[in-house]
């Protein structure tokens, strides 16, 4: 088995939608980014040129992720350097002054890097990469003792507090901490939700993650009444999470404050309706020219229905959710522990991120400021996604190679017999 190429165990029904998504990517930041260039005297084509060169540089480290032995992805060595330099970059976005150019806020938040003649980097959008690939190897590791000991395995301590931030608890719960205080809500909550699915799908007896759940979205929904409520009244502009708040009101009428804080959601509306079932045509969407902010980003989805119909926006959704199937069939399938929970944590990454995304661009819930998987602009989204598409591609060919091993091993067992 060690002499049959890699490249024969390829997972080509996750490859391929990801590379076709890459490629409707392309045409989209290009014709949602040539009126932001040109309303700056920019060349139009500088938006596509940077998306490609993040995609190029995500295929050739695709191809290195796919290429590494899953013993390195388990080393803790790795992990933890990996996860020092991830503490460092999102504490210097936070606590360098906003005067500071390279972690100047975007949008009230402070979560980039700002890197002169190349672009930004989202410390947060590799925390949620990070996440899975964390919990799957410590939580993997554990099984045996997960098996006896159920949910108290993973929360064990002599006192309350080590029980809440004793072991793997404290660097999960530090990187979640500190994307919120950025502030950035949306990213914060696909944090914690990927690492709540991490542990339900750690071994651990359904009846503790359903009854954690339940307590968990009781709180989650009593606060969002609260904020229904009390709307806008209850934070003054001047708090850090006051952009956040704006959000909300917009949430629950976005045509009471047009000009302002309902202004993204209320033209989103339009391009939708603009697009009808068959849309407007590649190219010649509305909304794009300087009605709808982020629209190569956060609110690239009503575009993408506005030039294409709502028969196009189902189908990019089609791909997307074929693609997260096929990978939650490599969790189903795996054999492996940890192949298993690699792949749940990217399935669920993807699919939160869609799910925020979309139901933010339609008004289901509040706008949350995160990307579109595989299609916004952004080379920091697409790079981390690429990483969690590698590691499940690589696991998808270890658990091929295993059971073609066994296969040959139960074969030459009858032969002797």
């Amino acid at each position: 088995m060690k002499n049959i190429n890699k490249n024969s165990f390829l997972n080509y029904s996750i490859l391929v939608p990801y590379v076709l998504l890459a490629f409707i990517g392309i045409i989209m930041v290009f014709s949602t980014s040539v009126p932001y260039q040109l309303q700056r005297g920019l060349s139009p084509y500088t938006g596509v040129i940077n998306q490609s060169i993040f995609i190029l540089l995500s295929f050739v480290m695709l191809g290195i992720v796919y290429r590494m032995k899953l013993k390195t992805l388990k080393n803790q060595k790795i992990l933890s350097f990996v996860f020092i330099v991830l503490l460092l970059s999102m504490l210097m976005c936070r606590l360098l002054p906003s005067s500071v150019a390279l972690t100047a806020p975007v949008n009230g938040a402070r979560g980039w890097i700002h890197i002169p003649g190349f672009g930004t980097i989202q410390p947060a959008e590799i925390a949620k990469i990070f996440l899975v690939w964390y919990l799957a190897t410590v939580f993997s590791a554990k099984q045996e003792e997960i098996e006896k000991n159920d949910v108290h395995e993973l929360f064990k301590g002599s006192s309350f507090s080590q029980k809440i931030i004793g072991g793997w608890r404290l660097p999960v719960l530090s990187l979640i901490l500190i994307e919120l205080i950025m502030p950035d809500v949306g990213n914060t909550a696909i944090m914690l939700f990927i690492a709540l699915i991490m542990i339900g799908a750690s071994g651990i007896s359904w009846r503790w993650f359903s009854g954690y759940g339940k307590v968990f979205l009781t709180i989650f929904v009593a606060f969002l009444g609260l904020l229904f409520v009390v709307g806008g009244k209850i934070i003054p502009t001047s708090l850090p999470f006051a952009y956040a708040n704006k959000r909300f009101i917009a949430f629950v009428n976005p045509f009471v404050d047009l000009a302002n804080s309902g202004h993204q959601l209320a033209n989103s509306y339009y391009a939708i309706a603009n697009g009808g079932w068959l849309g407007r045509g590649l190219g010649n969407s509305v909304q794009k020219n300087g009605f709808l902010p982020e629209a190569s980003t956060d609110f690239i989805f009503p575009i993408i229905v506005e030039e294409l119909g709502i028969i196009g926006g189902i189908l990019v959704l089609g791909i997307l959710f074929f693609l997260i199937g096929r990978i939650l069939m490599v969790a189903v399938r795996a054999k492996d522990p940890f192949n298993s929970l690699i792949a749940i944590g990217v399935a669920s990454l993807l699919l939160l991120q869609v799910l925020v995304n979309v139901g933010g661009a339609i008004g289901v819930i509040p706008e949350t400021g995160v990307t579109f998987p595989f299609i916004s602009q952004g080379g920091s989204s697409f790079l981390v996604l690429s990483i969690g598409i590698a590691f499940v591609l690589n696991i998808s060919a270890d658990e091929k190679r295993r059971e073609i091993s066994e296969l040959s091993s139960h074969y030459i067992q009858e032969s002797d017999l």
